[in-house]
């Protein structure tokens, strides 16, 4: 087969003047600035070249084409009279002798230029994701993914773990958010699930004396979408140890992510380990928020006792928050943007007032604490020049607010954010239990095979009512990056004696435990490792090495907010003889 390239359009240099070569791409541009005289740029995966047109013959065969086509062009490097400083060939051009035409353009219009395609309706870009990812920036982004993607199974495999991949049709989960079904045509009326993660299977692994397993696993949730998470289907990380702790966890993930960020980020700094360890009470009193962005140097006061009968009325018997900045002289119309944003992500108002240059409580809610002005300076570390933001509620509802107001202010004060770095912290000891909001019973926080900091013993005191099993915590932990939760990760309950009593506090006996869990309940009576692990997600890690607002800028092919891929028409209806052989009746809703 005739070779379609001796170079690549990103490969011409001054070096190359007077050699013969043969480029293919696609044919981004074409300039006609006079009878038999044309400019074509060429573009390829690696870069761009321009061709210039000076014959009747090769005018006649770029005329009649239309832009995107595919060809190939044989020709002589010579160097520009006119260079582009700008760009890595701009030095040199392509005289063509000969152009061949490998796949012709048949639309006369494009649905939107290829190098805007950023600037067009995501509808469409999605639909013509083919068109979309030609656009170099949009392209970049899913190299750099491959490259963070190489680089993590790099550093694992030096680390001494195992790749290993765990199947995709798996048994329904009772835990956790939606399974997508799939229907099993040999067995009418049963079904597989795909893995809303390899959690059970990974843990399997480590009862099979595997020591390191990781994996860059695909993972399937029938979830919404929303900036930060897509709908369907995601990637991560996953990794387990056996005979570890949490710290054997933490310095592995201390030792592989600070490079790949510094290398791949778009800032060159990041956290050298170890990182910031921050307890979840802490964390919700001094940042409101169990993913702080500890790039920004403000923190969260309780004001209940000053504020709290203020004869402010959203103040009365609430919990009150409050932050104080610093160098910080907005403008009214710019505050009242501020709490009109905090109100809108967290459901609740935002107040505040300063404490001017000449010391008087000045603005917002000032007038219910001017007679505590004394109490105020002293409680609140107040100086001249200050603001002071605030939040009240409900203790949880309050500290939200406050989180979402500190991190408003931190993005709107250069002198209280370090923007330009990478900023990693682990929050540790979540609660093992909670109240479930529309149950109004006890329910697992999080993950329910997370060991408990007190093993059975704290387990049986609270079966025994001799402790507040929403004080139990648990040995679970999450990875945060400039106030992004890039992982959960726990060390896991290996010992079903201590997995039963835990389940029986939120109601399910030992039987339950086992219909629910079989494999994994069975696989631990036979002798289980202590074995700790987490996930990191890997495309919410990319997001965040590319400063990109949406995830769907780092997927190749995403779906859109509602779940749908436009591109391909899915999902899609199914021949009849489809449903038949799987043993499936589709039934219409009746509105109501």
């Amino acid at each position: 087969m005739k070779q379609n390239r001796t170079h690549t359009c990103g490969a011409l240099r001054m070096e190359h003047v007077g050699q013969r070569v043969k480029l293919s791409g696609w044919m981004e541009n074409v300039r006609e600035v006079g009878q038999n005289f044309a400019f074509v740029i060429l573009r390829d995966f690696y870069g761009t070249t321009q061709v210039v047109i000076e014959t009747a013959e090769m005018m006649e065969i770029v005329h009649g084409l239309n832009k995107e086509s595919t060809i190939s062009v044989e020709g002589v490097v010579r160097e520009r009279s006119s260079k582009n400083k700008n760009l890595p060939t701009g030095e040199v051009e392509v005289a063509p002798e000969r152009i061949e035409v490998l796949g012709r353009c048949r639309y006369n219009e494009l649905p939107f230029q290829i190098n805007h395609s950023r600037e067009a309706d995501e509808s469409l870009r999605l639909k013509y994701r083919y068109l979309d990812l030609r656009n170099p920036e949009v392209k970049k982004n899913i190299i750099l993914r491959c490259n963070v993607v190489s680089a993590l199974r790099a550093a694992m495999t030096e680390q001494g773990f195992l790749e290993i991949t765990t199947p995709i049709l798996t048994a329904s989960s009772p835990e956790g958010a939606r399974d997508y079904l799939v229907p099993a045509r040999k067995h009418p009326g049963m079904f597989y699930a795909l893995p809303q993660a390899p959690q059970q299977f990974k843990q399997l692994l480590m009862t099979s004396g595997f020591d390191k397993y990781f994996q860059i696993a695909p993972c399937f949730r029938d979830e919404d979408a929303r900036g930060d998470r897509s709908p369907g289907e995601f990637y991560q990380l996953d990794m387990e140890m056996s005979f570890a702790t949490q710290d054997d966890v933490f310095g592995v993930i201390e030792a592989v992510f600070p490079p790949i960020f510094a290398k791949y980020g778009l800032y060159n700094r990041a956290s050298s380990a170890p990182f910031k360890r921050i307890g979840f009470v802490e964390a919700m009193e001094t940042y409101g928020s169990d993913k702080p962005d500890l790039r920004i140097d403000l923190t969260v006061q309780d004001a209940t006792e000053l504020l709290g009968g203020c004869g402010f009325g959203p103040f009365e018997n609430q919990t009150v928050k409050a932050i104080v900045v610093t160098d910080f002289s907005a403008p009214r119309k710019q505050i009242d943007k501020l709490c009109a944003d905090v109100e809108v992500q967290s459901g609740e108002k935002a107040y505040w007032f300063r404490y001017d240059e000449n010391g008087e409580i000045v603005g917002g809610i000032s007038k219910f604490v001017q007679p505590l002005k004394e109490e105020a300076v002293e409680k609140l570390g107040l100086q001249p020049g200050c603001f002071v933001g605030l939040a009240a509620g409900k203790k949880g509802a309050a500290q939200k607010t406050a989180g979402v107001l500190r991190s408003k202010l931190g993005a709107l004060c250069p002198n209280h954010m370090d923007k330009e770095k990478y900023e990693f912290c682990w929050i540790v000891d979540f609660p093992m239990y909670e109240m479930g909001e529309e149950s109004g019973e006890l329910e697992f926080c999080h993950n329910p095979f997370s060991m408990p900091n007190g093993g059975a013993e704290i387990l049986e005191k609270a079966i025994r009512g001799e402790v507040d099993p929403l004080s139990i915590t648990a040995f679970q932990y999450d990875l945060v990056c400039n106030g992004v939760e890039l992982s959960s990760g726990a060390v896991r309950n290996h010992d079903p004696e201590i997995m039963v009593k835990a389940f029986r506090l939120v109601r399910l006996g030992e039987e339950d435990v086992k219909s629910k869990f079989p494999a994994m309940y069975n696989a631990f009576c036979y002798g289980a490792p202590p074995h700790a692990g987490i996930a990191p997600g890997v495309d919410r890690m990319v997001m965040l090495l590319a400063g990109e607002e949406s995830i769907r800028e780092i997927i190749p092919f995403p779906m859109n907010k509602n779940a749908q891929d436009l591109m391909m028409g899915a999902p899609s209806a199914v021949e009849q003889r489809q449903l038949d052989e799987l043993h499936i009746a589709v039934t219409e809703t009746e509105e109501e």
